[in-house]
């Protein structure tokens, strides 16, 4: 009978242990995943020369399904101007070169803070100064003096004093001179 109790025992125990495998192999195999969903690279854009006036830009978007990636270049004008005016001053073109920076604006309101304004077609110095001033649609745009001169030729357009209140007050009186 003991030997009865006893195999009956160790049978139970190796049943449950088995049960146990059982379970454990079935959740680690559903669970442990080894692969990784593709992802879209952006597009490397190499600019080796730093001669050339351009700039790289690169971007992707992936999901579960799709993925997308592209590149374009961009102009820099900046330093397309910066390479001309560098040319046109090594070719003793001085005023070509600095009135060719001067279409920034910050060029521009900096040579007008330092009173040496930028060159034009009438010449430099206070002739430019005049030019400039007569012709505030040729200032570039975003300069702080274009809208300083802007808004001076508006103060000198419009009329000195307000006349419609007065106007207002002798309509008043002529309507109650006519009711009486």
């Amino acid at each position: 009978m003991k030997l009865l109790l006893t195999i009956l025992f160790l049978f139970g125990l190796i049943a449950t242990v088995s049960d146990v495998k059982a379970e454990t192999n079935t959740v680690s195999s559903t669970v442990v995943t080894n692969s990784t969903p593709p992802t879209a690279n952006a597009p490397s854009i190499i600019n080796s020369n730093s001669d050339i006036c351009k700039v790289g830009v690169g971007a992707s978007v992936q999901n579960n399904i799709v993925g997308l990636a592209s590149g374009i270049v961009i102009d820099d004008e900046l330093c397309q101007k910066l390479k001309l005016s560098r040319s046109l001053y090594a070719y003793g073109m001085k005023v070509a070169a600095v009135a060719l920076l001067c279409q920034d604006p910050r060029v521009f309101d900096s040579m007008m803070d330092s009173q040496t304004p930028c060159p034009t077609r009438q010449g430099i110095g206070a002739d430019s100064l005049a030019y400039w001033e007569n012709n505030v649609s040729e200032i570039p745009d975003g300069s702080k003096y274009k809208t300083q001169y802007t808004q001076q030729k508006e103060a000198k357009e419009q009329p000195i004093g307000n006349n419609d209140s007065l106007k207002n007050f002798a309509l008043m009186a002529l309507s109650m001179l006519l009711i009486l």
